[in-house]
């Protein structure tokens, strides 16, 4: 049935033995980072039998369908006051940034009589999540450490989420030279020193990730095959453990500019189209509904130029013909689109 999402196992499996294998090297551990697969348990059953330290995800409903699998289980994005209770019965360790929600958990952790896992969030200036480094932290930390049912496992970072800043020996030793003020000021050791996601990589394969840095966080690297500083492939990873196909549903030769007043199209935008003359156009029984049109790749003689909610518009080259299968590798925005979306079935490989 189509449109499918194509699924090589064993591809995956190779891209996340080798990033593993990378990381170890370096004295670095692995969390999987599942939320592009929207909560899809066979593959995460599948790579769970690997050496990871975590199964990473930003949403409860995800991680509580992974509850069979045995690895601990780690909330990426920070908890809602209003879900503490269902944070500690899901998580064993939680992202965090804010002491009143901190609170909260210790309450919510002493009534189910345990205690949660924290790791607390720096932000080194990409302005996303997190306490700013610049700030006076001491008097939080304090606050932490009095409360009964919650254990500082350890600090971390992001970057390149939000403002795009990269990670680098700077902004990661700023990260080291938090650890090492909290461990000396408090007398505490944190285990986990969690210093970013796949655009950590090209620092990893430069040898150039800071001493002490011994967690990163991986999804995009291990689905797709590139790393997320710059974009570019990250060597001996499959840049194609999926592949989207879908099904044309009309082939004609039309003009490749509307006739008549332009405004809004059906999502609102006034639609910017370039006059190539008359063109072979196709349709393709698939559309933003499940997938926006800037996030495929065409693996064939034929170019993406538009869609609207239920369809997606080509350029077609060739003997492309009604009831043809084409094939496009995806971004990581499409990837997270497309497995989010029921109306696109998957097929394991």
């Amino acid at each position: 049935m189509y449109p499918q999402i194509e699924i090589n196992l064993e591809k995956l499996e190779d891209n996340a033995r080798r990033l593993i294998s990378l990381c170890r090297e370096q004295g670095i551990s692995v969390s999987l980072v599942t939320k592009v697969l929207a909560g899809n348990k066979e593959i995460v059953e599948r790579l769970a039998s690997l050496d990871f330290s975590h199964i990473a995800d930003s949403r409860l409903e995800n991680l509580e369908l992974f509850k069979g699998i045995k690895l601990p289980k780690m909330l990426l994005r920070l908890p809602m006051i209003s879900e503490a209770e269902r944070v500690v019965e899901t998580a064993d360790l939680s992202l965090n940034s804010e002491i009143e929600t901190i609170k909260a958990l210790n309450k919510a952790a002493r009534e189910l009589h345990t205690v949660h896992k924290i790791i607390l969030m720096f932000d080194l200036g990409d302005l996303r999540e997190g306490v700013f480094y610049r700030d006076d932290y001491s008097g939080l930390i304090r606050e932490i450490l009095a409360l009964e049912n919650i254990e500082l496992t350890g600090i971390g970072a992001n970057l390149t989420c939000y403002g795009g800043v990269i990670p680098d020996q700077d902004n990661l030793n700023e990260l080291i030279a938090i650890k090492n003020k909290i461990e000396t000021g408090f007398g505490i050791k944190l285990r986990i020193i969690s210093g970013g996601n796949s655009s950590s990589l090209y620092l990893l394969k430069k040898n150039q990730i800071p001493e002490g840095i011994n967690n990163l966080r991986i999804g995009e690297a291990l689905f797709l095959g590139r790393e997320t500083a710059f974009g570019k492939r990250f060597a001996g990873l499959h840049e194609d453990a999926f592949i989207l196909k879908a099904e044309l549903i009309e082939v004609k030769e039309k003009p490749s500019y509307p006739i008549g007043s332009i405004f809004m199209d059906s999502f609102g935008k006034i639609p910017k189209i370039v006059d190539k003359g008359p063109m072979r156009r196709g349709i393709l029984a698939i559309g933003k509904q499940d997938v926006y049109p800037e996030n495929l790749i065409p693996l064939g003689d034929y170019e993406v130029i538009g869609g609207s909610s239920d369809h997606i518009i080509l350029e077609l080259a060739g003997d492309l013909k009604v009831g043809d299968v084409l094939a496009f590798r995806v971004n990581y925005p499409g990837l997270l689109q497309l497995m989010s979306s029921k109306y696109v079935h998957h097929v394991y490989l």
